[in-house]
């Protein structure tokens, strides 16, 4: 990223603003639809939450970084964001649960979890087992294959 500061998220430091507020305007290359597609992403590592938001900002989506599950139930309840980018494991709840409850909240919403960790296999067989089917994306991603996925 250029050695450039990360910005701050946008969910942190404007947390009394409602959901479409904080994602802002700005011209869409990511959308079919003539909208910018709002993107949630979520993980407990504010590195990697910053760094994934600023990715997709810059490539034509509008996203805000949250850093735990409550933080982004709390982001979708105001306005349900089209792609929700979701770490598996996190110390509050897993993105599996949080991803649950996103598709009962925001049934339409695209759901995309990603982990480094081994054991989100066993998550996502419990989640399967139950009918609920996510889409997965090793970690680390490069951005490239990133924007591949979410543009697909």
């Amino acid at each position: 990223m250029g050695g450039s500061p990360l910005p701050r998220s946008l969910a942190g430091s404007l947390p009394d603003r409602p959901f479409e507020k904080r994602f802002g305007v700005q011209k869409s290359l990511a959308a079919n639809d003539g909208h910018q597609r709002r993107v949630l992403v979520v993980d407990d590592e504010k590195l990697i939450a910053d760094s994934v938001a600023t990715i997709l900002n810059r490539s034509g989506f509008t996203a805000i970084a949250t850093y735990s599950g409550t933080d982004a139930l709390e982001s979708i309840q105001e306005k349900c964001p089209d792609i929700i980018v979701s770490d598996v494991v996190m110390p509050d709840f897993n993105g599996i649960q949080l991803a649950k409850a996103v598709r009962s909240l925001c049934p339409g919403a695209r759901i995309v979890l990603f982990s480094g960790n081994v054991d989100t296999a066993s998550l996502l067989d419990d989640a399967s087992v139950e009918g609920y089917f996510f889409e997965i994306l090793a970690k680390p991603i490069h951005p490239v294959e990133l924007l591949k996925a979410l543009k697909s």
